[in-house]
Parts: C-alpha cells; structure tokens; sequence
C-alpha cells in the first residue's frame, strides 16, 4: 500500500489544543466492524459497548518531563533537549535542537524553570545514523530524579503554549490516572479519558482490568515518509508484560471472552508478544519495531478503543487494519469515519476524542 492512501484533509481547528473540561467527557464515536455502523456517544457510555468477562488491558507508562532547556557553555547559544532513552545513569539518547550546533564534544548548562543556569552540565559524546544525540550529565547524582524540577512535559508539536499556567494543568492532564513506571517522552493518550470512578463502574460490571506498559518514544505520532508502507523502518519501543496480565489474556481468549485494547501502544505489545509464542502471551520484556498495516490479523485484540490520529501516521495505518483484518478495506471504512467525525466537529489527536472499533 501507499503512504498517500492514508491521507486526509484535517480543519486545523479540529486539532483539540486543550482537554476536554473533565477527563470523561469527551465524546466517543462507536465504529461496528461487522456492519459499518457509525454511533455518536459520550465517553460515558463506554460502559454500554463492554461485557462482563471482557479484559480491558491498558499501557500504564507515565510520561516524563522530557523537555529541557540549556545554554552551550562556549557560545551561549540556546538548545532545547528532549530526552529519549537512558543507557545507565546520567547516559542519554536525546533529541537536540538545533541539533547542528552539538557537534561531539559539545558542552551544555542546563537551566532550570526560571530560566536560570544551573549546575548540571551534559557532553555531547556521540550522534547516531537518526541524528539523536548521546548525552552524559554531569553535576547530579540521576539526572532522571532531577526531571521533575528542571523539566517540561513533551507535549506534540501541535499543542500550543503560551503561558506557564496551561503547562502546569498538561503535568496532570497530559498522564493518565493509572500511570505508574517512567519511560514515556508521549502519552498513551487513548487512556487519557479514563477516571478512576469510570474504572471502577467499568470492574463492578465484570470486566477484568490489566495493564501493559510500553514506553511511547517520538516515533509513535511521526508520519511514514516513504512513498511505500514496505519501505518505512519502525521505531522501536520497550515494554514489559507481567505476570497476571498474560494470565488474564490467555484465560480470556481460550475461555472465547473478548480482549480489548485501549490505544494502539497496546495494541503494539499484545501483538508483538502473540506474534513472537504461537498466538499465546508470555510474560516477561522486550522491544518490538511492529509496523502493523492493511492487510493483517489480529491473534489477541477483539475491540480498540482509540483516539483520532494523524494523517499518514503509523498509528492511522493500525487502526485501518484493525478495522477490517485480514483485508485492505480498513482503511476505506476508516478514513470514512474520520470523514463523518469531521462533520460532526470531533476533536482530533493526542487531547481529542476517542473511536471505540468493535
């Protein structure tokens, strides 16, 4: 298939800027596979799409305040610098802008909020083939304990911010409520319409609920930019699969219960770890370079729910798969759903509304 297949023409002030005013009350359109039925809901009412005995698995990575700000100690020149990966303490991939000026050697001061320089300094000591950059911290024990002082949360390029008060509100809202290990520079912004009473409503109906953590790396909301999908090289992404979470899946899916994913990062494990045992999840962790596109199955996930992504992303290619699996039509019943969500003034990407395909 092509890249351009997977295009569509987006209002730009349907790219939702804010949250909606409470987590669960954004709107919720219901795509049915089967019959091509398109609904219009609330969030809400979830709970009616949802059986007793379904497993409802989520990605519980918490997003880190990746976004740091620095001066270079021999120029003075500003960078900013978004931390990627660690390789052990105080040693990070990171992205630099602009990057052109962080030649190997290069000497970085951090600076905290204020703006005011600190004590903490990092070494550029190697660029990789994507043009990341390599850091070594110096001036602090863990760099990593000091993130929440001196950092920002990565919010998308296409969320803008104007003042201090609106990031203070993202530190909260741009994370899940179940977040728990740190690893994320993006959130798993599916999980993001999700309270803890809507959690626990959704238990008290018998629906078991278990979690998957995938570290969502900048990868995930990049656009494929080769002119075919086969030609596209996917980022790869850690993640980690417990225990009583496979247990779970493999009772549910043996027993003919329903497994359903919240986001396409979920989607990303459960099928990378299927893929990899004969159709079976097996604890333990891994990283996976999955691409999922027309035409593919799906051995794990029976529903997706999911938020309403970028024209020619990965993420976009998924959910046109997942839509009709096995076949290349998804992405026809796709890209006419998203075409409908326009219409009805849907919010779109990371703080939009959400698409729950069953």
């Amino acid at each position: 298939m092509q890249t351009a297949d997977f295009d569509f023409f987006l209002p730009p002030e349907l790219i939702a800027q804010t949250p909606a005013p409470a987590r669960d009350q954004s709107r919720l359109l219901i795509l049915q596979r089967d019959s091509q039925k398109i609904s219009h809901r609330r969030f809400p009412h979830v709970l009616e799409y949802l059986r007793p005995g379904d497993v409802l698995v989520l990605n519980n990575s918490r997003v880190i305040p990746a976004r740091l700000r620095g001066v270079n100690s021999r120029t003075g020149g500003q960078f900013e610098i978004l931390v990627l990966e660690e390789n052990r303490v105080n040693d990070w991939w990171v992205m630099l802008r602009p990057g052109k000026r962080a030649r190997v050697g290069a000497e970085i001061i951090l600076r905290d909020a204020a703006g005011q320089p600190t004590n903490i300094h990092a070494k550029v000591i190697a660029i990789n083939d994507e043009g990341h950059r390599r850091l070594e911290f110096s001036g602090v024990p863990d760099i990593q304990n000091a993130l929440d002082t001196l950092g920002e949360i990565p919010l998308p390029p296409y969320i803008e911010r104007s003042n201090s008060a609106d990031l203070a509100a993202d530190k909260i809202r741009y994370q899940t409520v179940y977040a728990a290990p740190p690893g994320s520079v993006a959130a798993p912004t599916a999980g993001l319409h999700f309270t803890e009473a809507l959690l626990s409503e959704i238990r008290a109906r018998g629906v078991q609920i278990c979690f998957v953590t995938l570290h969502v790396g900048l990868g995930t909301f990049a656009p494929v930019k080769t002119e075919s999908l086969s030609g596209h090289t996917m980022h790869e992404e850690r993640y980690e699969v417990i225990a009583e979470t496979a247990r779970l899946i493999n009772e549910a899916k043996a027993a003919g219960r329903r497994v359903i994913a919240v986001g396409t990062t979920t989607v990303r494990v459960l099928e990378s770890v299927a893929a990899q045992n004969d159709g079976r999840m097996l604890s333990g962790n891994g990283r996976t370079r999955i691409f999922i596109y027309p035409p593919r199955t799906f051995q794990i996930v029976d529903a997706l729910l999911t938020n309403f992504h970028l024209p020619r992303s990965t993420l976009l290619m998924l959910v046109s798969a997942f839509a009709a699996p096995g076949k290349t039509t998804g992405r026809e019943l796709i890209l006419a759903a998203y075409a409908e969500a326009v219409r009805e003034r849907y919010r779109f990407f990371s703080y939009g509304d959400a698409m729950l395909i069953s």
